[in-house]
């Protein structure tokens, strides 16, 4: 086999690997989550400026998100194969913690959260 002809055969193996690799990153990208919602106080009024938390379960790592002018977050670009809790912040108030298990397969959730007084650790 001459040298210019494994070359090419080098060349396009190497051409068809990268395809199927980009193939495959986009594939699971399709796949990953999105949640998002707002937060409110007991009377349903939006909490503008509240720090949401998004703690990964399995890797204990935390994000946390500001909520808008009209008191929404969002995270995206989620693991599907995680579990995730999920709580919001303001002063002296906090919301429960919401869980996002990965057996949901929705790629795209609508959590909302309501702040109530902190309770007190004594």
């Amino acid at each position: 086999m001459s040298l210019v002809k494994t070359i090419g055969t080098a060349c396009l193996l190497l051409l068809m690997l990268a395809g199927i690799a980009t193939a495959q990153s986009s594939k699971n990208e399709t796949h990953l989550r999105t949640v998002s919602g707002q937060v409110t106080d007991k009377s349903e009024d939006p909490v503008p400026g509240s720090v949401v938390f998004l703690k990964n379960l399995r890797t204990s790592s935390v994000s946390s998100r500001f909520a808008d002018k009209d008191g929404n977050y969002k995270f995206s670009g989620l693991d599907p194969n995680a579990d995730y809790e999920l709580h919001a912040e303001m002063g002296d108030m906090q919301s429960s913690v919401k869980t996002m298990f990965s057996l949901d397969s929705r790629k795209e959730m609508t959590l909302n959260l309501k702040l109530d007084k902190k309770k007190s650790s004594k």
